[in-house]
């Protein structure tokens, strides 16, 4: 098997699982397309200097690439522009799209950073020690950026939050 042929099959196992971390960073269907896009051009890159600089976990690799690629690109001025005569497709809903519209809200108002502890944390399910070598960063620091991001989401929810939560529990 060829390194590009290895690549290929490595991208689509892992498409789907980059494109929802993607899309919980940046909460946009489009930008998450392009953030996936671009992680894995540079894990392509990187795939093919693989004698050279061995990838010990690709998955990690590009899950680490993501999410430094998603902070890069909230630096720039044009990542917070957004089209307002455009309607987004409207996309299939499933679960509770009042819990799901209120959170993709209130993540959208944390820093880039602290979003990303987040979403790495709660969202993907992954333990302190992996976020902080994913960020490049203390576990310390990965426990201070979740819990001052915590509350700012309870500042953002206030108690519609236990509402909100509570009201997901009673769902069939």
């Amino acid at each position: 098997m060829t390194k590009d042929q290895e690549f290929e099959e490595f991208a689509l196992a892992r498409l789907a699982h980059l494109h929802r971390s993607a899309w919980l960073l940046c909460g946009d269907r489009h930008r998450a397309e392009d953030l996936v896009q671009e992680t894995l051009a540079k894990v392509y890159v990187r795939w093919h200097k693989r004698l050279a600089m061995p990838i010990d976990n690709p998955a990690a690799y590009a899950q680490t690439t993501l999410v430094r690629v998603y902070i890069s690109a909230m630096r720039r001025p044009s990542a917070h522009e957004r089209p307002v005569e455009v309607l987004p497709d409207p996309g299939v809903r499933d679960g509770d799209v009042e819990l799901r519209l209120a959170l993709a809200s209130a993540l959208e108002q944390l820093q880039p950073l602290d979003r990303a502890v987040l979403v790495l944390r709660y969202l993907d399910d992954r333990p302190v020690r992996e976020v902080a070598a994913t960020l490049g960063c203390s576990e310390g620091a990965v426990r201070n950026r979740t819990l001052r991001a915590l509350d700012r989401l309870r500042d953002v929810f206030g108690p519609s939050l236990t509402d909100l939560l509570h009201h997901r529990q009673e769902a069939p």
